[in-house]
């Protein structure tokens, strides 16, 4: 595959030769993403050669420009459309955070958030913390007005995954929030360690 710098990404995803396909889950797309781009709608990486192959006959002499968070993704998914026989296929070298790093945002053609795997859960352009946290239940993202849905409940469940999680699940779910609870009362940090407070 062949990697394009940040710089030169607009470019490419505007031509209209060029197929621009989101390789993230879908908990990640749905905070932000590239204009235009194609959400292949997969709740992990593993479902993206199915997706392909479903797929495929749509790119039919379209150049395939594909990003991710933080370019491992795309290695992964070029790796395997150059094994399927796609010959012309692009990846934002240094992911998106690349991208929010080192373009400005009045040239940016990114709509949103980048959701992260770190405390921050999601940044935008210079990488500045965005407004996004976790449901410690699904550990997807939410914004703070999602907690005043009436299927949110802290550690337990969100508007995303309250339908998702048995009853059981759930008192399970309380009585971890209960002992993080108890911890931090004595001082201790909880063996697992967050909580979203």
């Amino acid at each position: 595959g062949h990697y394009v710098e940040a710089q030169d990404w607009n470019e490419l995803i505007l031509a209209p030769d060029v197929a621009v396909i989101d390789t993230r889950n879908d908990y990640e797309v749905g905070i932000g993403t590239f204009e235009g781009a194609i959400d292949p709608d997969t709740k992990s990486f593993r479902e993206f050669p199915k997706w392909w192959e479903d797929n495929k006959d749509r790119f039919h002499n379209k150049r395939i420009a594909m990003f991710c968070t933080g370019g491992i993704r795309c290695e992964k998914s070029t790796n395997y459309l150059l094994s399927q026989g796609v010959e012309d296929v692009y990846h934002l070298k240094g992911g998106i955070l690349k991208y929010l790093e080192d373009v400005p945002e009045a040239d940016s053609k990114w709509d949103g958030e980048c959701f992260v795997f770190d405390a921050r859960v999601s940044v935008g352009h210079g990488l500045n913390e965005g407004p996004h946290q976790l449901c410690y239940a699904c550990r997807r993202p939410i914004l703070p007005a999602d907690k005043e849905n009436t299927q949110y409940e802290h550690g337990v469940a969100c508007h995303q995954c309250a339908d998702e999680t048995t009853a059981e699940d759930k008192d399970r779910f309380r009585e971890r929030q209960k002992q993080i609870h108890l911890a931090r009362e004595r001082g201790e940090q909880h063996m697992v360690g967050y909580d979203g407070n």
